[in-house]
């Protein structure tokens, strides 16, 4: 083993003893490891600086408690990293979902470190959440939520110092609970959160960005091996922000969009969504917020798996666009007998090493 290999070997085992419980972490690390492991071969000095890049700048986890509309008492566990302020201010997505945790924030952060960079705007990287989950939970439970969230975060984020945005199960509503709790405590309008409505300083195309994103970067790959998306089957899970605005690039695109899920099955329209099926998808979970089996009380065609993922359906392309390791070894297997032949990934870290393998 070279001196080099072995200089690796030692960095990512000291990760590990440091870190041993945070799985999700211990993960993207991995995976980023074995993408630059030909450049600190070429460069140790960038190993060095590997080292430093693992470790957020900062670690933030505070206690959120909140009155429920049966007026009793909640409490769960508020997060913010603060990677790297290294380009400019943190820069990051919140997420509430009950699988949060500290090791689910922090991979989270350490991979918005690159996406941030590669952007070539001076930003740097962080990432929050909760394990608070507002499905099923009415309006006033949200904002009570989001209000003594916020009574925490506001401590550590401002236009200059950390701008979070959106993420899983948080949209236009909560951003705007968040905002107004925030101006509340800090006597000022500033562009503190993105993803804001459009009334209160939002940004056009701000919704729409990952999904078409993506889109746009498999017809890039595509035309790149003399291929175009026209007439593609595609398979999608998730059914929020990213699935449902990849849905609607690829069927501008001459793609056929076949499914949208979420925790407890899938959706599937045989010859694919039109545009009017999409929107009522948005209309079920960005307004309702419902399940999406709701979706087959408005569609004759529609047929609804419950308890599977999409990966079963026939397809060209996959678009996993939902959640972490979502995409497991037997799912990637099954992909490939089904005759898919590109994997494109808009949600965070969907596929695991093994699938990947």
């Amino acid at each position: 083993m070279s001196a080099v290999a072995e200089k690796i070997a030692s960095v990512r085992a000291s990760i590990r003893r440091r870190d041993p419980d945070q799985r999700e972490f211990l993960q993207a690390v991995d995976e980023v490891f074995e993408s630059l492991t030909p450049v600190f071969e070429k460069d140790p000095q960038y190993l060095e600086v590997f080292e430093r890049l693992v470790e957020p700048e900062r670690q933030i986890a505070f206690r959120v408690p909140w009155i429920d509309d049966s007026g009793k008492q909640q409490v769960n566990r508020g997060f913010r990293v603060q990677m790297s302020s290294a380009l400019g201010p943190y820069k990051g997505g919140l997420r509430f979902h009950p699988t949060v945790n500290l090791s689910v924030i922090k991979f989270l952060a350490f991979e918005q470190t690159f996406k941030n960079s590669l952007t070539t705007l001076m930003m740097g990287a962080g990432k929050g959440g909760s394990d608070f989950d507002p499905r099923g939970r009415s309006d006033r439970e949200v904002m009570a939520f989001c209000q003594s969230f916020m009574c925490e975060l506001y401590r550590h984020i401002g236009a200059d110092t950390d701008v979070p945005a959106g993420d899983i199960n948080v949209g236009a509503r909560e951003i705007g609970f968040l905002f107004g709790q925030y101006k509340r405590l800090a006597n000022n309008f500033t562009g503190v959160l993105t993803g804001k409505d459009l009334r209160w300083g939002g940004s056009l195309i701000r919704p729409e960005a990952t999904g078409y994103g993506c889109v746009y970067f498999a017809q890039n790959y595509l035309s790149y091996k003399g291929d175009s998306l026209k007439g593609k089957r595609c398979v999608i899970s998730g059914s929020g922000n990213v699935a449902q605005y990849t849905a609607e690039k690829l069927l501008q695109l001459g793609a056929i969009p076949l499914t949208f899920s979420d925790s407890n099955g899938y959706v599937l329209e045989p010859t694919g969504f039109t545009q009017e099926q999409i929107d009522h998808v948005m209309e079920l979970k960005n307004t309702k917020r419902v399940r999406i089996s709701e979706y087959c009380a408005f569609s004759e065609t529609a047929q609804y798996f419950p308890g599977k993922k999409p990966w079963e359906v026939t397809a060209d392309l996959a678009f996993p666009s939902a959640t972490q390791n979502e995409i497991d070894e037997e799912d990637a297997k099954v992909l490939v007998a089904n005759g898919v032949k590109g994997v494109f990934e808009g949600a965070n870290m969907p596929s695991t090493n093994e699938a990947i393998e």
